[in-house]
């Protein structure tokens, strides 16, 4: 399988310019919404909350421990996994898009951590409601990290943003130096 990535027919499928200039305008105003959003939960994030809870249930069945794991698992599971899908298949734009929500997920995740102490945020299950547990409140109780939930939750947001704005400055790289490719192989 990997050989294939070595050899010379695993270029990029190119990327046309109009999808490229709507590209950038999408990500660019998707960075200024959630750059200026102040509440941590982003419009996208209501997708991530269903994935996020079926994770609960998909890994549940696996012991209590892994099923309290399974939402922020399934929750960067779907977009990576996704992302490995176009990866493979050398399709630029899904790759990028996919591998930003990747990252859009630390976000939201992030905000959850940093909730972990003052449980403030308002819980979802799929299960029975008088008895809901804040999975990263349980999760830093088990490693002895609850006392520094926000510091934790601090750097999953920083490496969420780096993500984001590099997989973006790498698309827009990719492009430009495929058009200079392209010119310098006509000449």
């Amino acid at each position: 399988m990997f050989e294939r990535f070595a050899a010379e027919d695993a270029e990029w499928k190119p990327v046309s310019t109009p999808i490229i200039v709507a590209s950038a305008i999408f990500y660019g105003l998707f960075l200024l919404y959630a750059a200026t959003n102040r509440d941590g939960f982003l419009f996208i994030d209501n997708a991530n909350l269903a994935v996020h809870e079926g994770g609960h249930a998909l890994f549940g069945w696996f012991g209590y421990k892994i099923g309290i794991m399974g939402g922020t698992l399934l929750q960067w599971l779907v977009p990576f996994l996704l992302a490995a899908y176009f990866f493979y298949h050398r399709q630029l734009s899904g790759f990028v898009f996919c591998t930003f929500f990747f990252f859009e997920n630390f976000l939201y995740t992030a905000t959850y951590m940093a909730d972990a102490r003052a449980e403030a945020l308002p819980l979802v299950s799929l299960g029975d409601s008088d008895y809901v547990e804040h999975d990263w409140n349980t999760m830093f109780g088990w490693w002895g990290l609850l006392g520094r939930d926000t510091q934790v939750a601090g750097f999953v947001r920083f490496l969420g943003w780096v993500g984001m704005m590099s997989v973006v400055a790498w698309l827009s790289y990719k492009y430009y130096s495929d058009r200079q490719n392209a010119v310098a192989e006509k000449i």
